[in-house]
């Protein structure tokens, strides 16, 4: 049985074209590709790349410094934030929750707009394994180009799973039966209805947005679709902590806002959601309020 795609490049000793992450004495990273005969340089000194090719993962250099780096590959979750950009990049934190709550599983057939500089894509590609189906839409070429470089960098090719395509997922949309809908975009709203179509019942419509306008713009028109549960929105924070000795405490910085996530599941065709218990406040929507579409979708 073959090994998955990129497995090969995650174990064993190092090789030739695989990527190394140094960490230096104060924690810093510095990331490159092997290549015999190379030198890495540093403003501590250099040491030679064959000096890494065929070691343990896990092994320390010394630069002509003297300087001790740690060379360990970098995890996926470095490589997205290390990554060519074209569009911001999904953070590590996001990701890993529309992983879980998504319920990305092995063989999933996955749809997904706004590709940006591939982290996603990389994220969920690995997530449904070979036997998946990752169908990435992206309007704009230009990020199309940066997002197919990298992932094929991390995997070292092209992924089986993957599908590429430039354009707008609601012109374009074409594939049934989907598992799962991923939307990260600036009018996630305008797709639900090509989405809704080609998500089977039980199938995850999940949607990363960046300010409190598009959340709720993009909850009340799901709501108004009428062929979704009631949406679930959150956001995450991460903030780590400073070990030393006794000195225990919160580090002063923090990834703190990055985006918004909420999830629905698509119903049975001919179902109506269940109407909601609980109601909103007195005068939540205002008095002129007449739904998420009166607008003509101007958003005012």
């Amino acid at each position: 049985m073959s090994e998955p795609t990129g497995a090969a490049r995650r174990r064993g000793p190092f090789k030739v074209g695989d990527q190394v992450q140094l960490t230096d004495p104060k924690g810093r990273h510095y990331t490159f590709t092997l290549e015999a005969g190379k030198n890495f340089h540093t403003h501590k000194g250099s040491f030679p790349h064959d000096e890494l090719i065929g070691a343990p993962e896990g092994s320390v250099v010394r630069t002509t410094g003297n300087v001790a780096y740690l060379a360990l590959r970098p995890l996926l979750p470095d490589y997205v934030l290390s990554m060519p950009r074209g569009a911001a990049v999904v953070y590590p934190k996001d990701a890993g929750h529309i992983l879980a709550f998504a319920d990305i599983f092995p063989g999933a057939r996955v749809v997904e707009a706004g590709v940006g500089s591939g982290s996603l894509s990389s994220f969920l590609l690995r997530a449904i394994g070979d036997q998946g189906m990752l169908h990435s839409y992206e309007r704009r070429e230009d990020f199309a180009e940066i997002a197919q470089q990298n992932v094929e960098r991390y995997f070292g090719g092209p992924h089986p799973a993957w599908q590429l395509t430039v354009g707008d997922l609601q012109d374009n949309l074409s594939d049934t039966d989907v598992d799962r809908v991923i939307l990260d975009m600036l009018a996630p709203w305008e797709c639900l209805e090509a989405v809704s179509k080609a998500l089977v019942p039980g199938g995850i419509l999940c949607c990363y947005v960046a300010t409190t306008t598009q959340l709720a713009r993009t909850v009340e028109s799901i709501r108004e679709i009428g062929c979704f549960n009631e949406p679930t929105s959150w956001e995450t924070m991460i903030r780590n902590w400073h070990i030393e000795g006794l000195a225990v405490r919160p580090d002063h910085r923090m990834i703190g806002h990055t985006g918004f996530l909420l999830t629905a599941r698509r119903l049975a065709d001919g179902v109506e959601p269940p109407m909601r218990r609980r109601r909103p406040a007195k005068g939540a929507y205002g008095e002129d309020y007449a739904g998420p579409n009166a607008d003509g979708g101007t958003g005012r």
